[in-house]
C-alpha cells in the first residue's frame, strides 16, 4: 500500500509542478509588463507560457534527479525547500543561457527573475500544505508504515521515542523480534528464529535492525530472512553515535569502507568551488570595503598608541598555525595572546566597543581570505593556548581543522559567539563540515548580513 500511495504523490507532484511552473511564469509576466511597467513594445504573454512549457520537462528532470519525487518522510520542510531553491536555481541559469543564445527572441531577464521567484514559492507552498494534509491523515492513522523492530537495547528504545514523538512521520511499529529481552511500550512477538513466519504472518513494510553489539552475530540471520521473504530492511548500527547521519562509504576492491567524517570539501571540485568563491568574494569586499577600512584605520590611529593591525596567531586548517588580522580594539598588552576578551574588558579603547559592536574589526581578514589561510565561511578560528585545553575537554573539537577556518560561519549565526557553549559550537560546526554546499555558505553569509550587529565578543 505504502509503495502505490508513494507513487500516486509522485505523479500528483509532476502534474501540480507542472501547473506551479506554468502559472509561475504568467505570474511573472504580469507582474513585469502590467505591475511594474507597461512597456509597449515587448514579446506577448503566449511566447512566455511556450517557453514556461519548454522548460517545464527541464525541471521536472532537475527535480527527480535532486530527489524531490522521493519519500520525504525522514526530510525536514526546511531540508526541502533548500532542495527545491537549489534546484530552481539551476533551471533558471539554463533559461537564462537559453535565453541569450536566443538573439530574435528577446525574452525579458527581471521577468525570468521573478518566474525563479514564484515557481520557488509555488512548489513550496504546494509542499508545505501536502505535507500539512499527510499529518493530518497519518495522525488518524492511515498512510501509515508499518515496521517490525529487530532488538530490544537503547538503540531500539531510542528508534522508539523517536517515532513516538514524530508520530505525523507516519511510521507505525507493529512489534519487535528479539533474543529475549523486553520493550514495556511494544508487544514482542517472539525470538529470532520465529522471524520467517512473523515477516509472511503480519507482512510489514520494512524491517528496523536495531541490534546491540551482543545480538550482532544474528544480525547476517536476520538480513538473509528478509531477503528470502522480499522484505526491505534498514540498519541501525551499534557504533550510531560515532557515524554522522550521513556516512559516506568507500571501497575497496569490493570492500565497504564506512567514512566516520563524511567532509564534502575533500571532493577536489568541491574545494576548488569553494576557493574560487572565496577570491572573488574578498577582492569584491576589499574594493567595496576599502574607503570605510582606511577611515578605520586613521581612526585606530589616533585612538591609541600602537599598531593599527592586530595580528594574533590562531590554528588554521591541518593544525597549522597562522596570522589573523583585525582592527586593534585594545590598548596594547601582554595578554593578547592567551586572555578571551569579554564585553566588559577594560583594554578596549572606546573606539574598539563600537567596532567590535558591529564586527568592523574583522574586515581585514578579507586579506586572510585572499591568500588561503582563511575562508569567508567555516568555523572560527581560536587560539593555540585554548585549542590545547579544549581538545582534551570537548569531544571531537579537533575535527573543526580539516576545513579553513572562517569570518563567519554557522554556529555564529546561531548565536554561538564569545563566551558560550564550546560543545554547542562544535556540534554546529561539524554539522557546517559534513553537510557543506555552495548554497549553504550562502545563505550563512546572507544571515551574517541581517544579524551582523555583534550582541557579544567574538573569540
Amino acid at each position: 500500500m505504502i509503495k502505490e500511495n508513494q507513487r500516486f504523490l509522485n505523479y500528483f507532484h509532476i502534474l501540480t509542478d507542472s501547473l506551479c511552473l506554468f502559472l509561475a511564469m504568467a505570474a511573472a509576466y504580469g507582474l513585469r509588463f502590467s505591475v511594474l511597467s507597461s512597456e509597449a513594445e515587448h514579446l506577448p504573454l503566449s511566447y512566455y507560457l511556450w517557453g514556461g512549457l519548454i522548460l517545464t520537462p527541464l525541471y521536472l528532470m532537475l527535480y527527480s534527479l535532486w530527489g524531490l519525487y522521493e519519500s520525504f518522510r525522514s526530510r525536514t520542510v526546511g531540508q526541502e525547500i533548500l532542495l527545491l531553491t537549489q534546484t530552481n536555481l539551476a533551471g533558471f541559469a539554463v533559461a537564462l543561457a537559453v535565453s541569450a543564445l536566443l538573439k530574435s527572441v528577446n525574452y525579458s531577464r527581471l521577468t525570468l527573475v521573478f518566474f525563479f521567484v514564484f515557481s520557488v514559492a509555488a512548489a513550496a507552498g504546494k509542499r508545505l500544505l501536502l505535507r500539512l494534509a499527510l499529518r493530518h491523515i497519518r495522525l488518524r492513522g492511515y498512510n501509515v508504515k508499518n515496521v517490525l523492530l529487530i532488538g530490544a537495547g537503547p538503540l531500539a528504545r531510542d528508534y522508539l521515542a523517536i517515532l513516538t514523538h514524530n508520530q505525523a512521520l507516519g511510521y507505525k511499529v507493529i512489534g519487535h523480534v528479539s533474543a529475549g529481552g523486553d520493550l514495556p511500550e511494544l508487544e514482542r512477538l517472539g525470538g529470532f528464529e520465529a522471524l520467517e513466519a512473523l515477516l509472511e504472518r503480519h507482512m510489514p513494510d520494512e524491517v528496523v535492525a536495531a541490534l546491540e553489539i551482543e545480538d550482532f552475530a544474528c544480525l547476517g540471520q536476520v538480513i538473509q530472512v528478509c531477503e528470502k521473504t522480499g522484505t526491505k530492511v534498514s540498519l541501525i548500527p551499534f557504533y550510531a553515535e560515532y557515524i554522522p547521519a550521513r556516512p559516506a562509504v568507500d571501497e575497496i576492491d569490493g570492500l565497504p569502507l564506512i567514512n566516520i567524517r563524511r567532509i564534502p570539501l575533500d571532493n577536489a571540485g568541491n574545494a576548488l568551488l569553494k576557493r574560487l568563491v572565496d577570491i572573488g568574494g574578498a577582492l569584491f569586499l576589499i574594493t567595496l570595503t576599502s574607503p570605510l577600512m582606511l577611515a578605520i584605520a586613521l581612526l585606530v590611529r589616533l585612538s591609541s598608541p600602537g599598531p593599527v593591525i592586530f595580528r594574533q596567531e590562531r590554528l588554521g586548517r591541518g593544525k597549522k598555525p597562522f596570522m589573523m588580522y583585525k582592527f586593534r580594539t585594545m590598548v596594547v598588552n601582554s595578554e593578547a595572546q592567551t586572555a578571551w576578551s569579554t564585553n566588559s574588558d577594560s583594554r578596549r579603547t572606546p573606539l574598539g566597543v563600537f567596532l567590535r559592536k558591529f564586527s568592523l574589526d574583522e574586515l581585514p581578514q578579507f586579506f586572510n581570505v585572499l591568500t588561503g589561510s582563511m575562508s569567508l565561511v567555516g568555523p572560527r578560528p581560536e587560539l593555540p593556548h585554548f585549542v590545547r585545553e579544549f581538545k582534551e575537554s570537548v569531544p571531537r573539537y579537533m575535527v573543526k581543522h580539516q576545513v579553513r577556518p572562517g569570518i563567519t560561519g554557522w554556529a555564529q549565526i546561531n548565536g554561538l559567539r564569545g563566551n558560550t557553549s564550546i560543545p554547542r559550537r562544535i556540534d554546529h560546526d561539524l554539522y557546517y563540515i559534513e553537510n557543506w554546499s555552495l548554497s549553504l555558505d550562502i545563505r550563512i553569509l546572507f544571515l551574517t548580513l541581517l544579524r551582523g550587529v555583534n550582541e557579544e565578543v567574538l573569540p
